[in-house]
């Protein structure tokens, strides 16, 4: 099967991910202001950067597993049940571990 399609898109997204997580972390490194009411904005935008600096590390995991699996081979294997992922799901979702029965 051509994986190479998947991989340069894992590592793309992989690279993009890496870029959120640093203006995130550039982020939270500024300042803060004095104001009260700045400070409160401020909070929330905080709530919202850790939100997505959690969601981008989760799929980093996903992809980092992904790449790993392409290395020893078992990249289109199910971790679950052991047969073949569908091209057409590992297409839709390329750090999917899991086939489509397990997945439910």
């Amino acid at each position: 099967m051509p994986f190479q399609e998947l991989k340069r898109r894992l590592l793309v997204r992989k690279m993009e991910l890496e870029r959120q997580q640093a203006a995130i972390q550039r982020d939270f490194a500024q300042g803060r202001s004095a104001d009260f009411a700045e400070q409160a904005q401020e909070r929330e935008n905080d709530d919202v950067l850790s939100a997505l600096g959690a969601h981008a590390a989760e799929e980093l995991a996903h992809i980092n597993r992904a790449l790993q699996r392409m290395e020893l081979g078992s990249y289109d294997k199910c971790s679950q049940c052991g047969q073949a992922i569908q091209f057409a799901r590992l297409t839709a979702v390329p750090f999917t571990a899991l086939c489509l029965n397990c997945a439910k």
